[in-house]
């Protein structure tokens, strides 16, 4: 029902239109999932039950937050990285509008291909900044669709700023990294890949390696069958990347 309503809606109304009065039309349809059984930490409110996705994923009826949006929101809390000069790359609203209304920060959201809200459009091989200018970049599900990420992790490591953090994510796999630059056609990258614009799939290892050679001390943060999974609509098992300058 929900992926129903959000193609026909999508079809009908202007992507402008749609981003400036998407947490009206979320009120009206979140009404239907209003409860005490769960809690959006990204947006406060209480539900009965978040939305599932064909993906194996859950959204917030009201503010659209996934389940790594979620994760991610609770952990850029606890680790107190909310603070000073902020990028963001391909940023979901919900954490965008979040980002946006904190006045302590200097927030700098991007997005290359125009798919997202944002206010830049950096390419992460060639960050138009000035060096070590980030306290905190967040680079979540960008380096899969990145063909030079050497450069691209190059770049992260010239912005940041000393003592820096880089929170990172991607889809991952067990083994070697898997990547070859041959396969260019979406269908084929979509069979080989897991989506029609990636180009490779990490191993957790394989990410921190590349990450560690271009002069990042890397920690690996796993999730694995927390007892708030439930209630915040968290993914388990989950892993992200922490990396440091």
């Amino acid at each position: 029902m929900y992926r129903f309503l959000k193609k026909n809606i999508k079809s009908l109304i202007p992507k402008k239109i749609l981003f400036k009065n998407e947490l009206l039309l979320r009120k009206f349809y979140g009404i239907l999932y209003l409860g005490n059984k769960h809690e959006c930490n990204v947006c406060n409110k209480k539900l009965k039950a978040f939305i599932p996705l064909g993906t194996n994923d859950l959204i917030c009826p009201f503010c659209g937050s996934l389940a790594r949006n979620r994760r991610l929101w609770d952990l850029l809390n606890k680790e107190g990285d909310i603070q000073g000069k902020l990028l963001h790359f391909s940023p979901s609203r919900s954490l965008y509008r979040n980002l946006k209304k904190i006045k302590s920060i200097d927030y700098y959201s991007s997005d290359f291909e125009n798919e997202f809200l944002a206010d830049y459009k950096f390419d992460i091989t060639n960050i138009n900044q000035e060096s070590e200018k980030f306290d905190t970049i967040i680079c979540y599900h960008i380096l899969e669709h990145i063909i030079d990420d050497h450069k691209a992790m190059d770049e992260l490591y010239r912005v940041l700023k000393p003592n820096g953090k880089i929170y990172i994510q991607t889809p991952f796999k067990e083994g070697a990294i898997y990547e070859d630059f041959s396969i260019v056609l979406p269908e084929d990258r979509l069979k080989h890949f897991g989506q029609d614009d990636h180009v490779r799939v990490y191993s957790v290892e394989g990410l921190t390696n590349r990450l560690e050679n271009a002069g990042f001390n890397v920690s690996v943060k796993s999730f694995n069958n927390l007892d708030n999974n439930l209630y915040f609509g968290f993914k388990s098992p989950e892993t992200v990347l922490i990396a440091t300058k």
